[in-house]
């Protein structure tokens, strides 16, 4: 049976039935439905935002789990580039500068940058920097690992090469002289014999009788063999690596150019030829076409007391002989 409704009549006073039509019912009907609507979306969106879905809940897992992965990687890349560091500086203040070779330039390290618009597009592409900073930091490490790998390869072949250096590159005195009493004049300034004034003197004069053998000081290839003026009969070697040793004022020169020599041959005999105030041998050593001080090429023959004794010698500021 519908249910009855009242209401008070204000001029009466009494309660009267109000009669309920059609409107009235859709009007109702209406707004059950639309209260049961509201309530629906409302627990709706109540739920998608509190209870995800199996699908989203997989996709976050697996979103963690790669971002995981990548703290993981990048942390293991920043200590791989740690030991890089300390490879490369051992390489270019160790190893390189044994063999006499140059460091190499950061720039060929690290290569040329030209992949910035790559990484800004993975970073684009993606919701998470780390992505992006974790590619940059791998490619940078793979160019140094690649020109670690190809310096070692050059250390490699140095020190294989060692040996022939070192018997290539002057390393004892070009007379006989281990008492060392004839050293006359030592490398720097000195007194010019013939001007009476103060010039650079770019080798070492041993006062030796004429005649007495002079011997090659490494491994070499005899680059000029005869006359230079001021220095007269004169012989130049080539030892290869940057080194090259000259020996002037010769009484005779005994090799030609194009000879090989080794170490220790005798090469010419003491003289007095060129600009010269007395028998003797003047001796340079040149590296990279610089004159450098023959005094620290003598390791082969000098213990260090005598070597001490030489420096002393040749330390003198008196005159020349040439």
């Amino acid at each position: 049976m519908a249910k009855k409704t009242y209401k008070i009549n204000p001029k009466t006073l009494a309660m009267e039935q109000v009669e309920q039509g059609l409107g009235y019912w859709l009007r109702q009907t209406g707004i059950y439905i639309l209260a049961g609507i509201i309530l629906g979306v409302l627990f709706l969106f109540l739920f998608l935002t509190f209870f995800p879905s199996p699908r989203e809940k997989q996709l976050l897992r697996e979103k963690e789990s790669m971002q995981s992965q990548l703290e993981i990687l990048n942390q293991q890349v920043d200590q791989m580039q740690i030991v890089m560091t300390d490879l490369q500086q051992r390489d270019d203040n160790l190893y390189r500068v044994l063999f006499g070779a140059e460091p190499i330039p950061l720039s060929i390290r690290q290569g040329t940058q030209h992949k910035i618009d790559y990484y800004d597009s993975i970073a684009a592409m993606t919701d998470n920097q780390l992505a992006a900073d974790l590619t940059q930091k791998v490619d940078m490490l793979e160019k140094e690992l690649y020109t670690q790998a190809k310096s070692y390869d050059e250390v490699l072949e140095m020190a294989k090469n060692q040996e022939i250096r070192m018997e290539n590159i002057p390393a004892i005195q070009p007379v006989m002289n281990k008492d060392l009493k004839r050293v006359a004049s030592g490398y720097g300034m000195r007194i010019d014999p013939v001007y009476h004034v103060r010039k650079f003197h770019q080798g070492m004069d041993f006062s030796a009788p004429i005649g007495t053998d002079v011997f090659a000081t490494g491994n070499a290839k005899v680059e000029f063999a005869g006359w230079r003026q001021g220095y007269g009969n004169t012989v130049i070697l080539d030892h290869g690596y940057g080194y090259k040793t000259l020996y002037a004022h010769l009484y005779k020169v005994l090799v030609r150019k194009g000879q090989k020599v080794r170490r220790s041959d005798i090469i010419a005999l003491v003289g007095n030829t060129g600009k010269s105030t007395g028998p003797h041998l003047h001796y340079e050593v040149r590296l990279n076409g610089k004159p450098v001080d023959p005094r620290n090429y003598y390791f082969y023959d000098l213990s260090p007391e005598e070597y001490d004794q030489m420096l002393q010698l040749s330390n003198n500021f008196g005159q020349m002989l040439d």
